[in-house]
């Protein structure tokens, strides 16, 4: 650092002066003016000449994704079941509980299972519905057979006329007092998942027929 030019001063003048300015002198008395001015000055200077310190900048925003909170932390969905497990059983080659991918149907099945084995008839199967995990699936089991032809229906009174449950189709069950279409093709699953009925009764195993509704159907159904 520079020395301040107070100092400067203060040299040239004792440098000028020499020995006029002993001690006892009246020079002295200037000698001690000019040292304290130069002290004076030099502080001054000395002060001014200390470096300011300069604020710093902000940080700059960060870009990107906010971090969520750990309250609101996204939960695990659950995942939907993929694969379902049903028992095939009947006139197959593996008959036994088989695992398939959600989604498959009967045909899958029953494929699955080996497939028909000799001419056993699977016309009271509907090979396209959807399988429903858990569920038994009977291939040409022993019982009534599904006939094509409807049942014989009273022209005289439609509304009294009793419906066979082994051959009836789904327009005919929707006749049935508090049977709709949802109804008549739970009832004709049951018949071919079963191979038919084979007392009225088995209608109460039926989802959705109570006993309220088997006592309005009884009497206008047999097998």
């Amino acid at each position: 650092m520079p020395s301040p030019p107070a100092f400067e001063a203060l040299r040239k003048v004792v440098a000028a002066q020499g020995q006029d300015l002993g001690p006892g002198r009246p020079g002295l008395r200037l000698l001690l003016l000019v040292a304290l001015t130069a002290a004076v000055a030099g502080g001054v200077y000395a002060w001014r000449s200390q470096p300011e310190p300069e604020p710093l900048a902000p940080p700059a925003p960060i870009s990107g994704t906010p971090l969520p909170e750990p309250g609101n932390a996204a939960r695990p969905r659950p995942v939907p079941a993929t694969e379902l497990t049903v028992h095939v059983t009947g006139k197959v080659r593996r008959p036994g509980v088989i695992t398939l991918p959600g989604g498959s149907r009967v045909a899958d099945a029953v494929r699955a299972a080996g497939g028909v084995r000799g001419a056993a008839a699977t016309g009271s199967l509907n090979l396209a519905r959807r399988l429903v995990d858990g569920e038994q699936i009977v291939v040409g089991s022993a019982g009534p057979a599904v006939a094509v032809a409807p049942a014989p229906v009273d022209p005289a009174d439609p509304a009294t006329a009793v419906v066979d449950l082994n051959t009836a189709t789904i327009e005919q069950l929707e006749g049935l007092p508090g049977v709709g279409e949802v109804l008549a093709r739970r009832i004709t699953e049951y018949r071919a998942a079963h191979g038919g009925f084979r007392a009225v009764e088995q209608l109460r195993d039926v989802s959705g027929i109570g006993d309220r509704k088997y006592a309005e159907m009884r009497d206008r159904v047999r097998v």
